[in-house]
């Protein structure tokens, strides 16, 4: 294997490593509210569709079958967090969206998460946070690859 591409390859395994840590980590400063990584997830993904998404669309956002979807949304439902309307032009299909609630669990967890964050940067010197300022827009770029 040519040095170069050992060298992408070596640190595309640090990257992996490190960001799934990361990622670990701020799930750890998530407030406990009862609800499992799949239910908060599909809950964000809800709050995100701006009233247009339908159950099916939940499942293919999620990378889920339709009826693991179908018994979150119900769980999510039951909590007060989500809410159903009709489609607004096909009367066959649903449309879902957060409730008060949901949007405040929504922006209680964002809230705690970045916190966390906001104090482990504010430990770093100058040098650190702007290399993590330049990191994180070559990662925004990454993501849209």
């Amino acid at each position: 294997m040519p040095t170069e591409t050992r060298s992408h390859t070596e640190l595309a395994v640090r990257l992996r490593s490190a960001a799934g840590r990361f990622v670990r980590r701020l799930r750890a400063e998530r407030p406990a509210h009862g609800l499992t990584m799949t239910q908060i997830s599909a809950l964000f993904t809800i709050s995100n569709g701006a009233g247009e998404l339908t159950p099916r669309r939940l499942a293919e956002i999620e990378r889920v079958q339709p009826p693991a979807a179908t018994r979150t949304i119900a769980l999510l439902e039951v909590r007060g967090l989500v809410r159903r309307a009709p489609h607004p032009t096909d009367g066959r299909q649903i449309v879902l969206s957060t409730t008060p609630d949901g949007e405040a669990l929504i922006a209680a967890d964002r809230q705690a998460r970045e916190a966390w964050l906001a104090a482990r940067l504010a430990e770093l010197d100058d040098a650190d946070q702007e290399t993590l300022r330049a990191a994180a827009v070559i990662l925004e770029r990454l993501a849209r690859a």
